[in-house]
């Protein structure tokens, strides 16, 4: 979240922004717009979005992390290779000393060092050429394609065309070549034989091969290993057939669909038969499995750090797990004692030993008085 200023908070507001950021980072609440209207994302770090004191930030913005210096002087253009100037009569003072040019000297003239130089023949003085000077920005200057005439690519179509006509040409006279030798040879046996032969020497542009077909999914990424790194092949598992997650209701106010990390964290079809479902949101995987017990591991890092205990998740989580464990079996250990002290208490109902006589037949419809000093005065008591 980006902050505009620091200011005092009180730990109630406090709590009510960190309750705000996680919403807000789980899709519940809308992202905070900056000056310009624009949504900031929520998972940008404080130290990034919280902007320095001296700028006096009165609203919430990301200007600060932008670049405030803008350079008007980047340009996109190049040089004009080869580009000629003015053409002086005579040798100037100054100027080179071979080819009588304002624009180099002698030690950098790129011309044939001449017997006598321009200097003092007064003869054949060299045009001036252009000279530019331009700063290119960061783009410009990495850019391996500036300065490229697109006019000169007709060249290389031409190249292409040229090397398509001659192996067409080849073909047919192989095709023509096997014809003759058909026609000339009366032995049925090889019949068979030139006719595949002549087969293969057809080639089908629009075939295309099924196995290339097959890989229209595949992935190449690099994946890390502890040699440096290889390159391998991952297949993307959704088929192709299967509705995205972003058309399943196209209702503007539905679930909110995030492009850049194609996540949708609520249930598109809230009101559907969960049956006839196939995705239910991706809060649901947060909920489930073992990312549950991830957020329990969290929980209990975080209450064990606020009552004393010097750990933390992510600086130890073999110790913080470790720990976690050990206060699930002591939990377990002290649930199981409380319940058997009520047991020996109390007594189980639903164990297999028989009910006391006294228990199950001491309770009946007869009705006893007693005086105070426990004297029967009417009734009298059964003896089981």
């Amino acid at each position: 979240m980006a902050t505009a200023s620091v200011s005092f908070k009180s730990r109630e507001d406090h709590r009510k922004q960190l309750e705000l950021e996680e919403a807000r980072k789980a899709g519940l609440a809308p992202a905070e717009l900056d000056e310009d209207g624009n949504e900031i994302n929520p998972h940008i770090p404080q130290y990034m979005s919280s902007a320095p004191w001296y700028l006096n930030a009165e609203k919430p913005s990301l200007k600060h992390q932008r670049k405030w210096k803008s350079d008007p002087n980047y340009t996109k253009a190049w040089y004009d290779r080869g580009a000629r100037l003015y053409q002086a009569n005579k040798y100037r003072k100054g100027a080179c000393q071979n080819c009588g040019a304002m624009t180099h000297d002698k030690k950098s003239c790129m011309e044939r060092p001449r017997n006598v130089g321009a200097k003092w023949t007064n003869m054949d003085i060299a045009p001036d050429e252009k000279v530019e000077s331009f700063e290119l920005d960061y783009d410009g200057k990495r850019d391996r394609w500036n300065g490229y005439d697109t006019s000169t690519y007709s060249r290389v179509i031409l190249d292409y065309e040229a090397r398509e006509e001659a192996r067409k040409k080849f073909l047919k006279e192989q095709q023509l070549k096997k014809l003759e030798e058909k026609d000339g040879e009366q032995d049925g046996e090889n019949a068979g034989s030139e006719e595949d032969e002549e087969d293969g020497l057809k080639i089908d542009e629009a075939k295309v091969d099924e196995s290339a077909q097959m890989d229209f999914a595949k992935v190449e990424k690099r994946v890390r290993t502890t040699g440096g790194g290889s390159t391998g092949t991952v297949r993307n598992l959704r088929i192709r057939e299967d509705t995205a997650k972003y058309l399943l209701n196209l209702d503007v106010n539905s679930a909110y669909y995030d492009p850049k990390t194609r996540s949708m964290r609520e249930d598109p079809l809230p009101d559907a038969d969960p049956n006839d479902k196939f995705y239910v949101g991706d809060n649901q995987n947060r909920q489930s499995g073992q990312a549950l017990e991830f957020k329990q591991l969290n929980v209990h890092a975080w209450e064990a750090f606020d009552k004393g205990q010097d750990f933390h998740m992510q600086a130890a989580p073999s110790q913080a797990e470790l720990l976690f464990k050990s206060f699930l079996v002591k939990k377990e250990k002290l649930k199981s004692e409380g319940k058997d002290k009520i047991m020996e208490k109390y007594g189980n109902a639903a164990s297999e030993e028989p009910i006391p006589r006294e228990l199950l037949l001491g309770q009946s419809e007869k009705e006893i008085e007693y005086d105070r000093t426990g004297r029967i005065i009417k009734g009298q008591v059964e003896d089981y």
